[in-house]
């Protein structure tokens, strides 16, 4: 039975109360006055030039308690709950580690099968496929237009035939796979769903991602098959097929990772590549489907450049904003439809041909980045890719890089730290 306080104990702690924000305020008073003092002695003259942030941002030479005093408790919130600002996951990855997921592909699909094996073998948990550019184009291989890119910068998959190829020996129910690919995605998603029927699974038991973001591809990348208006709607088919026959399947993922690769800042890439995931929801929405059928299978994916903080705080308000744009302005119920789950990638225009070994220091700063933002999973770049396909070794350090970021450095311990 709960115990009443009597009015003389309320008083009590109505003092108390008063006594603690009395104390807090005196604090902060005190704090002023150490900020203007360290100003006023430090901020001229002994400092180095002015800095900014990727997006031209200024950066205070130092922050404390007062710069987040405005910062409500609802803009952060718990782990888990809306709106999701340190991250979707209420225990972070003391529950569960991201997934590492290298991207990979070329030449044959037999060759690309062997290298997907051999990462497996090293501990990766995830498969990601990349296709060369005329399977980006929907042309075969024997093509004119292929002549010269067959094999070069991704595996090269004309037929339901090279995608059995390209995963025999792997079991698609025990693996999830992302394949980047967008102009002909719907094609090479059906390749995909078939090879898994000949193996004996079932659609609704398969896991991965589908790039299928024709709208970046208009932006940036600039691989796109169809007119816009017909791609849209091939990707709204594929949300109303998928909810149904491959409901673990998520049907898009929305990437502003080769937006940034184009030039983009960080906040460049937030906003075009949230404009483009707001286009999607709407679209399924003219169609006539209940937003929470298709919106809890959306996903993103992310570039992960060199201004640590930044990039981090990029991925949080990407989350916040999701969330916020889901409840109130599409009217989203299912929290699945608030979170906003997505795949990072390390920044590829940051590697350099120079002194390549150095590409392996950038590459752990930006996956440290990565984690602390709350990633879902994530690709390390291979020191030497801007060389040629990365060797066995090369991908091996990459992969290394994650393993050791997720089992030595105790990153993963804290949730949101």
């Amino acid at each position: 039975m709960t115990k009443l306080k009597s009015p003389s104990s309320k008083g009590a702690a109505d003092n108390e109360l008063i006594a603690t924000i009395e104390e807090q305020s005196a604090e902060l008073r005190v704090l002023r006055n150490e900020v203007a003092e360290w100003r006023k002695k430090y901020e001229k003259g002994e400092l180095r030039d002015i800095a900014f942030t990727n997006s031209e941002k200024e950066v205070q030479p130092i922050y404390t308690p007062l710069d987040a005093a405005e910062t409500s408790a609802e803009a952060l919130g718990m782990p888990g709950f809306y709106p999701y600002t340190r991250g979707v996951h209420p225990t972070g990855y003391r529950g569960r580690l991201w997934t590492m997921r290298q991207f990979a592909g070329f030449g044959s699909a037999r060759d690309t099968n062997e290298r997907y094996k051999f990462l497996l073998a090293q501990g990766q948990t995830g498969l990601s496929v990349a296709f060369d550019f005329p399977t980006l184009m929907g042309y075969d291989s024997d093509h004119p237009r292929s002549e010269g890119e067959v094999g070069k910068c991704g595996v090269a998959i004309s037929s339901l035939a090279d995608m059995e190829t390209l995963f025999d020996g792997i079991p698609l129910d025990q693996v999830s796979t992302s394949m980047t690919i967008n102009g002909p995605a719907v094609i090479l998603y059906c390749f995909y769903i078939a090879a898994a029927e000949k193996q004996g699974v079932d659609s609704t038991k398969l896991r991965g991602t589908i790039q299928n973001d024709i709208l970046k591809e208009y932006m940036a990348q600039h691989a796109w098959v169809y007119p816009i208006e017909p791609a849209l709607r091939l990707i709204v088919d594929c949300f109303e097929w998928s909810a149904e026959h491959v409901p673990k399947w998520n049907t898009i993922s929305i990437s502003g990772y080769h937006i940034r690769e184009a030039g983009a800042t960080a906040a460049q890439e937030l906003a075009f590549t949230l404009a483009d995931g707001f286009t999607y929801v709407e679209r399924g929405i003219a169609r006539g489907l209940d937003v929470d059928t298709f919106a809890p299978r959306l996903s993103f994916f992310w570039d992960i450049h060199n201004d640590f903080f930044e990039e981090i705080a990029k991925l949080r308000a990407a989350r916040r904003i999701w969330a916020r744009h889901m409840k109130d302005r599409y009217g989203a119920k299912d929290p699945r439809s608030l979170m906003m789950r997505f795949h990072s990638q390390t920044a590829g225009v940051t590697l350099t041909a120079q002194q390549p070994m150095n590409n392996v220091v950038r590459v752990a700063y930006q996956a440290m980045a990565a984690a602390l933002g709350g990633t879902q999973s994530l690709h390390t770049n291979s020191m030497d890719e801007t060389l040629a396909l990365p060797t066995e070794e090369s991908v091996q350090v990459a992969l290394r890089t994650q393993q050791i970021l997720a089992y030595e450095t105790g990153v993963p311990n804290v949730i949101d730290p």
